[in-house]
């Protein structure tokens, strides 16, 4: 299966954006970038039902006294996929991991319900570990 999902997204683009999001997508027996940008609804919006896609997000967490970007892998299989497509999903997320290797949360949905900023922030937050201000968010 040929990708086309370059390391470029990741060295230039994600590291220049507070919030930069992409989604990857099936064209035939590739994957290719689908979208990308900062815009969170749009990102949302890339996430069919009968669509398989990868989402990629950096995030700004912490608090007052300790702010980082993080990143965020979100595998999606919509509940409309047939069970062919779901079984070659792990296949496909490991060509993705290849190229998108920095991520602190990985998640896997099939309900667009989970595909929200605040739900992704507090993975992220969780995976975080220390915190040591006084909890307001910057």
């Amino acid at each position: 299966m040929g990708i086309l999902v370059t390391r470029a997204i990741h060295r230039k683009q994600v590291n220049n954006s507070i919030n930069f999001r992409a989604v990857f997508k099936f064209e035939g027996p590739r994957i290719v970038t689908s979208a990308k940008g900062e815009d969170f609804n749009q990102f949302k919006k890339q996430f069919g039902d009968d669509e398989r896609a990868f989402g990629y997000i950096r995030v700004q967490t912490g608090d007052e006294m300790s702010r980082r970007a993080k990143f965020l892998l979100v595998t999606w299989v919509g509940p409309s996929v047939s069970v062919l497509k779901r079984a070659k999903m792990s296949t496909d997320k490991a060509l993705i991991k290849d190229v998108v290797s920095n991520f602190a949360v990985e998640l896997q949905t099939e309900n667009i319900g989970d595909i929200e900023l605040r739900n992704f922030e507090t993975e992220l937050d969780k995976a975080a570990g220390a915190h040591y201000g006084t909890g307001v968010r910057s």
